[in-house]
């Protein structure tokens, strides 16, 4: 079958199954607004007339037989038409008809059926925004949002940083996704689809969850801020890279693998998002580190990292504290005296194990 067939028999051609729900069905006068069929009685130049018996004749005349011009050029005398009655009666008694407005109606039809039914549809995104991507169905725009995106396709941004989300959003421009059309309102003209499938449009029950609870979910994605863990259909939580252990985690991709099952414990639920940890489902070393150092204490540490502050060393496998970069003269300096790697005396200067936290003092050590 042509293309050229298949676009008039989606406007011109006569009655299918959504055009039976939809066309007036009843003896009753159509209005503005209602949706009819008849066969073409007549042609003349811009114009084509339609027979609606037993109400009368109706015309495709003016700006509605331009904006279907081309539709209307390939008909013929005797093919059955839907149209959408734009006036019920005009000055010389014929019902005023919009071809292109009756398409609408039906792809507007066509949609809320293929919604109910859970249609899928492999469609190219057309562009991305902040919020999510836009994709063109039968002539009218929708819109996919960037929370019924898959997990291998939603944008793992740190932060919520919106340009962030926008540049990895735009990478999927061009691609074709599968997806389903989960909102048709013609009236307010809403398209919306989801590559979730249409369960997914109430979402899943985040209150189903509560912070406290442990669950066993499987690894979705592994970004260098986190991993995200799967732990129901649909719903899947971050857990950052500082929850991961209570030791340093350089790189989390090196830790995890796709589809490896992980316990998690949830340790927040806020806006719909959830927050998971796996180091909190681990004995706490600064417990056990409460119980063995003080303050004023000194103690052996090994240089594990440096940040813009300092440097940390770890006196104990999950216990670190930061020797201030003030300590120095500069930087530089401070990466020449303690290397990363190498065990050195410490003084410990700030103790707060309830707090996970602890300051060294490399030069209060020789004193």
């Amino acid at each position: 079958m042509s293309t050229e067939h298949t676009e008039q028999e989606i406007t011109a051609a006569a009655p299918t199954h959504i055009m039976d729900a939809y066309v007036v069905q009843t003896p009753t006068y159509p209005q503005e607004g209602d949706l009819v069929e008849g066969a073409v009685v007549a042609l003349a130049k811009g114009k084509v007339y339609v027979d609606l018996y037993p109400f009368g004749t109706g015309i495709i005349y003016g700006r509605e037989y331009m904006t279907a011009s081309d539709i209307l050029r390939r008909v013929k005398t005797g093919d059955t038409i839907a149209a959408k009655v734009v006036e019920s009666t005009n000055k010389d008694g014929y019902l005023e008809l919009s071809l292109m407005e009756a398409r609408q109606a039906l792809i507007w039809a066509d949609a809320e059926q293929a919604a109910t039914k859970g249609t899928i549809f492999e469609l190219p995104i057309k562009e991305a925004n902040k919020g999510g991507l836009m994709i063109e169905w039968q002539g009218i725009i929708g819109f996919l949002p960037a929370s019924q995106l898959k997990p291998d396709h939603y944008p793992r941004v740190e932060d919520g940083d919106k340009a962030k989300i926008l540049d990895e959003l735009r990478k999927l421009v061009g691609e074709k996704l599968s997806v389903v059309i989960i909102t048709a309102d013609a009236v307010e003209g809403k398209l919306i689809f989801s590559e979730r499938g249409p369960q997914q449009e109430k979402g899943v029950a985040v209150d189903t969850f509560a912070v406290g609870d442990t669950v066993l979910g499987e690894v979705t994605g592994a970004v260098e801020f986190g991993i995200f863990v799967k732990i129901s259909d649909g719903l899947e939580g971050l857990v950052h890279i500082s929850e991961i252990d209570w030791g340093l985690v350089e790189n989390p991709k090196t830790l995890y693998k796709i589809g490896e099952k992980v316990d998690v414990k949830v340790i927040e639920i806020k806006d719909g998002k959830v927050s998971l940890s796996i180091k909190a489902l681990k004995d706490d070393p600064w417990k056990t580190a409460s119980e063995k150092y003080v303050k004023d204490q000194k103690v052996n540490a090994v240089i594990i990292k440096y940040n813009k502050h300092g440097a940390l060393a770890s006196i104990e496998e999950g216990v670190a504290g930061l020797v201030h970069i003030s300590e120095f003269a500069s930087g530089e300096e401070l990466r020449k005296t303690l290397e990363l790697g190498r065990a050195y005396p410490f003084k410990i200067t700030l103790f707060e194990p309830g707090n996970h936290r602890m300051t060294l003092s490399f030069k209060q050590a020789s004193v």
